[in-house]
C-alpha cells in the first residue's frame, strides 16, 4: 500500500529540501502562517481524494474541485497532426496551468507536457506531465539539457515564457517580458508556435505585494507564496481561453533577435 504522505503537501518537508541548512532555524509561526497561506490541510484533503487520478484525469479533478468552468474559442486552429509549443500569458498561476493541460491533453490523449518549476513535481498526479525546470542549486546546469529533452520529445509543449505570473503596472495587468527560450528551441526542432490567451487576474492584494517587493529590491518572489491562496479565490468562475493561429517556426529568422520574436508572440497573444 502506497504510503499517501509521498504526494502530499509538506511545507516542512519543502522547506528542509529546499534549505537543508537554515530550515531548522525558521520559527514555527511562520511555518504555520506558510502552511496556511498555502492551504496544506485544504488542499491534501482534495489530494486524498484524488490519488488514484494521473496526468490529464488529475487535472480534471482539479478543475472540478476548483468549480471552473471553461469557454474555449479557436480550438479550430489547433492542427490535430504535429508537434507545438503552445505559449500562453500566465494570468494567474493555478487555474490557467490546470485548464491548458486538460483541453489539450485531452486533444492529443494526454501527449502534453509542461516546463514548469520544479516544486510541482510534488504533486504526483500532475508530476508525469511535467518537465521539471530549476534554474537555481545543484540542478541549474542541467537546465539546458532539461528544455533540450522536452523539445526532442514527442510530446505539446506547454510555455508561459513569462516564468512568473503576470504583474499590474500602470493600471495594466500584463506578463514580464518573456524569455526567449521558446523562439530559439521551437526553431531548432522546428515546432510551429501556437498563441494562446487566458482571460484572468488575482487580486489587488497579489498585484501591491508584488509591486512593494519590487519597490524594495526584494528578489525572493514572495508573491508566488500566495498563489494557491489566489487559486482558492478564484474558485467558482468561468473563464476564457483563446488559441490563435499557428506561427511557423521559419517567421522567426534573422531580421529580428529571439528576444524581440519572444515580445512580438506575446504582442499577439493579447491582441487574441
Amino acid at each position: 500500500m502506497a504510503d499517501d504522505s509521498l504526494f502530499l503537501i509538506d511545507i516542512d518537508k519543502i522547506l528542509q529540501t529546499k534549505a537543508p541548512k537554515h530550515s531548522k532555524y525558521i520559527p514555527k509561526f511562520v511555518v504555520s502562517y506558510l502552511k496556511r497561506i498555502v492551504h496544506q490541510e485544504e488542499l491534501n484533503v482534495f489530494l486524498r481524494d484524488s490519488k488514484d487520478k494521473v496526468g490529464v484525469d488529475f487535472l480534471e479533478a482539479c478543475l472540478e474541485f476548483l468549480d471552473a468552468k471553461l469557454d474555449v474559442k479557436g480550438l479550430e486552429n489547433i492542427p490535430k497532426d504535429g508537434l507545438y509549443t503552445f505559449v500562453s500569458n500566465h494570468p494567474l498561476g493555478g487555474q490557467d496551468g490546470v485548464s491548458l493541460g486538460y483541453i489539450l491533453g485531452r486533444r492529443f490523449d494526454g501527449k502534453v507536457k509542461y516546463l514548469v518549476n520544479d516544486l510541482l513535481m510534488n504533486l504526483r498526479g500532475l508530476a508525469p506531465l511535467c518537465i521539471p525546470i530549476n534554474k537555481t542549486g545543484k540542478q541549474a546546469k542541467d537546465f539546458p539539457k532539461m528544455v533540450e529533452a522536452g523539445f526532442k520529445s514527442d510530446d505539446q509543449l506547454i510555455m508561459f515564457p513569462a516564468g512568473l505570473c503576470s504583474r499590474r503596472r500602470n493600471g495594466v495587468i500584463r506578463d514580464p517580458d518573456w524569455k526567449k527560450t521558446f523562439i530559439v528551441k521551437s526553431v531548432q526542432f522546428q515546432r510551429d508556435v501556437i498563441p494562446v490567451h487566458f482571460e484572468g487576474r488575482n487580486s489587488d492584494f497579489f498585484y501591491n505585494l508584488a509591486n512593494v517587493c519590487k519597490t524594495l529590491g526584494i528578489k525572493f518572489n514572495i508573491a508566488m507564496l500566495y498563489l494557491a491562496d489566489e487559486m482558492l479565490k478564484n474558485r467558482h468562475k468561468t473563464f476564457t481561453v483563446t488559441f490563435g493561429k499557428p506561427i511557423p517556426w521559419q517567421t522567426f529568422d534573422k531580421s529580428k533577435t529571439p528576444a524581440e520574436w519572444a515580445q512580438y508572440v506575446k504582442d499577439i497573444v493579447y491582441k487574441l
